[in-house]
């Protein structure tokens, strides 16, 4: 990362994460703690993940469109005023608002990191344009060395979201033990000004013929559409997504009921996944030179294989070295996704896929959840698990099958009549892989 503009992103994007968790702590414990409902979580963690999913791709659109400056650090402001307020509602408690400020929160989320890595993407390009001699290369070689580029800049920001993960909700509990939900609350406003300032020459603004949100979305979605390796790779992961969120529910039966391991139990379930996820992160940072397809796959089907490995672990013991083996397949899948999405579409349109997969992350949420709920209720913790193991499985083969189709070449996209890529045409291009 000899970029500083590229340590400068890594460093908001590390510190927005810790103070990201510091909130979400604090306001699950504060809402359970009023309420006393395992419903009133639910609604929260609706409004906070999968409400926002509708929204993102046009909040993207639109500070893309914008000619004004320092637009994501508007995002980050805007952020820190509304994590204010939920901390003033705690102190005068009102469920729906908090519920109303926690989607305006998590839509200004999700959008600021579609985004934030967009533009990693973009200054990794920019980092290899700027060297010495680069105009005389040839442009297969430069464009070779643009994309390791990408690949590392995901893969350092793969890291911090590894370690945050781990670290995040254990440095939140603590504070919110030790100094009450607001602080921890204000300790998030804190690292969303911090990212505002870290980022502020930050222009995430788009070039384009039409500068309406309506017709940028249209162009990306025209991209989707014409190009059948994206479209299918997306479909496929927003069936995984909803595989690996409806373990969620599961988790909590299977530790204290099934395995009879407790409380202490469960923690050591999501240690051992946290811990395999920052391992992950390491063993993609460390594979630039593997296929992209294989990689999405291959850290799908640990997934899966940990599911599988839960429904059949007899004991804790098993069942952390299943979660290790779930946690690394977790820490190679995401960045995976995020960079083949990148090589599979034009520059101009990162930001706004990027909002695309965090939409379709968000709703997963919304379906994989009431789904883990169900299974839990009709069988058991062990068939729900193998369920959705053998569900994720076979996400992952039909991922590789996807990821290995010729992919029609990636030009930056402009107003043009819609109409399908051609099957005889991409037989014929080179090949992703």
């Amino acid at each position: 990362m000899k970029s500083s503009r590229l340590r400068r992103i890594l460093a908001a994007y590390t510190v927005n994460r810790l103070g990201t968790w510091f909130g979400l702590v604090a306001l699950m414990l504060a809402v359970f703690d009023r309420t006393h409902s395992a419903i009133a979580i639910a609604a929260l963690l609706f409004a906070w993940q999968a409400l926002p999913a509708f929204l993102v791709p046009a909040v993207v659109a639109r500070v893309e469109a914008s000619a004004r400056r320092r637009e994501l650090s508007a995002l980050y402001v805007f952020e820190a005023i509304v994590t204010a307020g939920l901390a003033v509602l705690l102190w005068h408690f009102w469920l729906p608002a908090v519920l109303l400020l926690a989607a305006l929160d998590g839509t200004a989320a999700l959008a600021a990191s579609a985004l934030l890595r967009a533009e990693v993407a973009k200054a990794a390009r920019d980092q290899v344009e700027a060297q010495p001699g680069d105009e005389t290369r040839p442009d297969e070689s430069r464009e070779e060395d643009a994309q390791e580029a990408e690949r590392k800049a995901n893969a350092a920001l793969n890291v911090a979201f590894s370690a945050t993960f781990v670290a995040g909700p254990v440095l939140g509990g603590v504070v919110v033990a030790a100094a009450g939900a607001p602080a921890a609350l204000f300790i998030d406003v804190g690292s969303f000004l911090i990212c505002g300032a870290l980022l502020i020459d930050l222009h995430p603004h788009i070039e384009e013929a039409a500068d309406s949100v309506r017709a940028r979305l249209r162009a990306a979605w025209r991209h989707i559409v014409e190009a059948p390796t994206l479209r299918g790779l997306l479909l496929m992961e927003a069936v995984a997504l909803v595989f690996f969120n409806s373990a969620g529910p599961i988790e909590v039966t299977y530790a204290k009921a099934t395995l009879r391991a407790g409380d202490g139990g469960f923690g050591l379930l999501l240690t051992a996944w946290g811990a395999g996820a920052v391992l992950g992160s390491i063993v993609f940072a460390r594979s630039l030179r593997r296929p992209l397809g294989v990689l999405l796959s291959a850290g799908t089907l640990a997934v899966g294989l940990a599911y599988v490995g839960f429904a059949a672990a007899p004991t804790l013991g098993l069942a952390c070295v299943a979660a290790l083996v779930g946690g690394v397949g977790n820490g190679v899948e995401l960045p995976s996704l995020f960079s083949l999405v990148q090589r599979l579409s034009p520059q101009n349109l990162h930001g706004r896929l990027m909002g695309a997969v965090e939409s379709l992350t968000a709703l997963s949420v919304a379906i994989g959840l009431p789904l883990g709920g169900a299974l839990v209720a009709l069988s058991s913790s062990r068939a729900a698990f193998l369920v959705v193991g053998l569900g994720t499985v076979g996400a992952s083969v039909a991922l590789l099958r996807i990821s290995r189709r010729r992919p029609v070449p990636v030009v930056d996209v402009e107003e043009r009549p819609l109409m399908a890529a051609s099957p005889v045409s991409e037989l014929h291009e080179p090949s992703l892989h």
